[in-house]
């Protein structure tokens, strides 16, 4: 039986100027779609979800929303009144459908909870990115929407706050549809995927199943348009070598038959308009140094904010070396990278840099670039050319390269899209052969088709690379290693994505797991297999599972307190308390099953 729809858009046209961006455009969301949306930077996927979330008018067609049903919008940089707090922003939300007063500060308590904010007193202003990000999605949340339309909303999150928006979406049993350029991402919460290209006939692709069967049944779809295509140029030249025969009279019948000629030669010049996919040409190049220790760092450290962020760094860079950093935002990725680039000098130890060792550093602020400078002085300077690989290059053919038209050089660079910033930055860069790359979210507005061109790069680039990205897929395919900072100073090595993503899913399971109320039987006997201190941890094992229960009881008295029931900030620090008690009890838990084990 088929869901009901819930929002939907028919024959759908929209352009800016004199270039479309859809036409014709078809598409519905159904009760429990869970939908993921793909294509190319200017293909029209934020202006598609502005529609569907009645937020801009389409040039043609038609949407229609179900009766009564409610729909959330994310954009992709959120925004919030300055002065306002995350409690009042998700409290405006929960006063729109919730008029008990307790009823909404027990939700606004648990929407903030689930966020992970710990003080949502916070003025918004001073939030991050990726917190900024995080309170967006949990106010439409908030709301309780029929569906939620989500415009890259892993852009500003850590990698852990991509993981907690892919459970947080999991567990949802509404509605969704997110247009992202993570693959990882929509593998993991997509059921059904859309590409929006004009390389497909209808300018829509859409599939039933995650990203990796969107992949294949593309695949198969392009090759059948090869298919047909070159059918398609046969049948036109030999209607061409019919035409070029001279008919001897204009019947109506030979009248049809050139009618005929003119649609098939213009359906195969369509065919062959939409089949051209140009890629940005990014190659960064090595200098083909062949030092073996190119950069040496040996008991680095950095306090940041009357806090250490870096402790006893020891790392060796070598050609070849691609090293990935994970961390929280603020745990010091950012400062790892401009100590390696010589920008920012560390508090302890040293770092030995090869002689001359050039080093190329993408920005995640992407700064240098002056808004009122124009696309043509932003990749050339002052000049006509430029010279990559000791050949002048003209400022077009260059600017080509990188997806841009002729009519955008005298364009101003605040005028240029997010995607076409990030492009222009690294064209910049490619201009120096480096020894050492160090890259600090570099993948932040691209699509997937330049995204997949970076990751070639980055992979065949003989020098060393130190990269930062929220992009899992990027990072596991390009990393030989990873490091994992905490922010206070401990750092962790892993040998892939998959050994750090395990230990994040362990540490979770531990944190959430339901406490039980059994405890363990004392036992005094020591083992050989426990060492002494493990043995006093088990001796004294009973206890501390006893008092972590009683506090974890004690905070649910707290929570259940009439007098707090109308102060929100109060009872999220309760709600959070609670949350905290119950994975420490969880922790001791899985603790003693640990020291258990090792008894044998």
């Amino acid at each position: 039986m088929t869901a009901p729809v819930i929002l939907s858009v028919q024959s759908v046209s929209k352009a800016f100027g004199a270039a479309p961006l859809f036409t014709d455009l078809s598409l519905g969301i159904a009760e429990g779609d869970r939908i993921g949306v793909v294509g190319p930077n200017g293909s029209g996927k934020s202006t598609l979800l502005r529609i569907l979330a009645d937020l801009e008018a389409p040039d043609r067609g038609t949407r229609a929303l179900r009766r009564l049903a409610r729909v959330g919008y994310v954009p992709q940089d959120p925004s919030f009144p300055a002065g306002t707090t995350p409690e009042a922003v998700v409290g405006a939300a929960v006063a729109e459908t919730v008029k008990d007063a307790g009823e909404a500060a027990l939700r606004v308590a648990k929407a903030l909870s689930r966020a992970g904010f710990d003080d949502p007193t916070t003025p918004v202003e001073r939030l991050s990115g990726g917190w900024t990000k995080r309170l967006a999605i949990v106010r439409e949340l908030a709301r309780e929407p029929d569906v939620l339309l989500l415009d890259e909303p892993t852009n500003h999150l850590d990698v852990a706050g991509i993981v907690w928006l892919e459970t947080l979406l999991r567990a949802e049993r509404r509605a969704f549809l997110v247009v992202s350029h993570d693959r990882w991402f929509l593998e993991n919460v997509a059921e059904r995927m859309i590409e929006i290209d004009r390389i497909h006939p209808s300018g829509l692709f859409e599939t039933v199943g995650r990203y990796s069967d969107f992949l294949e049944r593309r695949d198969d779809a392009l090759r059948e348009q090869a298919a047909y295509r070159e059918t398609l140029g046969n049948r036109v030249r030999g209607e061409i070598a019919w035409l070029r025969q001279g008919a001897k009279a204009r019947t109506t019948k030979q009248q049809a038959r050139i009618a005929r000629a003119d649609d098939l030669i213009d359906e195969l010049a369509d065919a062959r308009d939409r089949s051209r996919v140009t890629k940005a040409g990014i190659t960064f190049t090595a200098s083909g140094r062949q030092t073996k220790r190119l950069l040496v760092a040996e008991g680095v450290g950095k306090d940041r904010g009357g806090r250490t962020i870096i402790r006893n760094l020891d790392l060796v860079l070598r050609p070849g070396t691609r090293l990935g950093l994970l961390g929280a935002n603020g745990s010091g990725k950012s400062t790892l990278l401009q100590l390696l680039a010589g920008t920012l000098a560390p508090d302890r130890g040293t770092i030995t840099r090869a002689d001359d060792l050039r080093v190329v550093h993408f920005e995640q602020d992407r700064g240098g670039l002056d808004p009122a400078w124009s696309l043509r002085r932003a990749l050339a300077g002052d000049s006509d050319s430029v010279v990559y690989n000791d050949r002048a290059i003209h400022v077009a053919s260059w600017a080509k390269r990188f997806l841009f038209r002729n009519e955008q050089l005298g364009q101003p660079v605040s005028r240029l899209s997010g995607g076409e910033r990030a492009r222009v930055h690294l064209a910049r860069l490619m201009l120096v052969p480096a020894d050492l790359l160090l890259l600090d979210e570099p993948t932040n507005d691209l699509d997937i088709p330049t995204l997949e061109v970076l990751e070639e790069s980055l992979c065949e680039f003989a020098g060393a690379l130190v990269l930062v990205t929220h992009d899992r897929y990027l990072l596991d395919r390009v990393s030989t290693s990873l490091v994992s900072l905490d922010g206070q100073g401990g750092l962790v090595e892993y040998a892939d994505l998959a050994q750090w993503q395990a230990a994040q899913v362990a540490a979770e399971a531990a944190a959430r797991e339901t406490p039980r109320r059994q405890t363990p039987a004392k036992t005094t006997t020591p083992t050989k297999r426990l060492s002494y201190h493990e043995q006093r941890e088990w001796d004294g094992m009973e206890e501390a599972i006893l008092r972590a229960e009683e506090a974890l009881a004690e905070c649910r008295r707290a929570m259940e307190d009439p007098a707090v029931t109308s102060d929100a900030g109060e009872l999220a620090r309760r709600y959070a308390a609670t949350e905290a008690a119950s994975a420490a009890v969880a922790r001791l838990y899985a603790r003693w099953e640990e020291l258990e084990a090792k008894r044998g």
